[in-house]
């Protein structure tokens, strides 16, 4: 795909490429929606999870599930070591990003978003189904990248450093306190900059903006590669 300038293009791939390859049984697609959506319809040959699809260690609870758990749910999937996963969604990317974080921070970089997801491939005509594929159990081995996770004393450490931005990617409302999302307190990081996720995709194709749209963005609300982003 076009790389629109992006630092990293291989992070994402487009509805062409993944057309052209539904058949490859060395990708593994994973509907990252919840479980009725799937129900309703998905790509051809695409997985789901059987749990919380923020892959957390059960439901309400407020961290990814640990590294034998996601090996264990990886491997029921068909999910080994050495699969290209395509994750996708029909939130703007929402639940697709995160399982791309998921599998990163657990040594798995071989996986890539579709972008604009489910919207994109269903307004192409492209086709769909409600077949539930039954894959074979693979081998996952977790190996956890500290540096993909920011621990509490981390983000109160960069808490008026120069060299640190902490990024507020929530809604206005969770920025303002005014929704608290059942947390005990509302509001804000001290000294984070706000600019809320669904500002990075285009409204009508669901699709990542380019990188040029995307850095001017970025830099007026203070965000610049010299420094490094945390976000939340």
């Amino acid at each position: 795909m076009a790389d629109q300038g992006y630092a990293r293009p291989e992070m994402l791939t487009n509805t062409e490429w993944l057309a052209a390859h539904l058949q490859d049984a060395t990708i593994r697609i994973v509907d990252c929606d919840n479980r009725d959506a799937y129900r309703r319809a998905h790509l051809p040959g695409a997985i789901t999870f059987r749990g919380h699809h923020y892959l957390k260690e059960e439901e309400g609870a407020l961290h990814i599930m640990g590294p034998e758990q996601f090996a264990e749910t990886m491997g029921a999937l068909g999910i080994g070591d050495d699969t290209l996963v395509i994750a996708y969604d029909g939130f703007s990317g929402l639940y697709a990003t995160r399982f791309w974080w998921a599998l990163n921070y657990y040594g798995h970089p071989q996986v890539k978003v579709l972008n604009g997801g489910w919207d994109k491939w269903l307004v192409e005509g492209r086709p769909i189904t409600t077949a539930v594929p039954r894959p074979l159990k693979a081998t996952f081995t977790p190996r956890v990248h500290e540096e993909f996770i920011a621990r509490w004393d981390y983000v109160r450490d960069a808490i008026g450093r120069a060299d640190r931005t902490l990024l507020d990617v929530r809604s206005d409302e969770e920025w303002t306190g005014a929704n608290a999302r059942g947390t005990k307190r509302g509001g804000r990081i001290p000294g984070a900059v706000h600019l809320e996720w669904l500002h990075y995709v285009d409204s009508k194709t669901k699709e990542f903006k380019p990188a040029a749209e995307l850095r001017a963005m970025f830099a007026q609300a203070g965000v610049t590669p010299e420094r490094e982003i945390i976000t939340y």
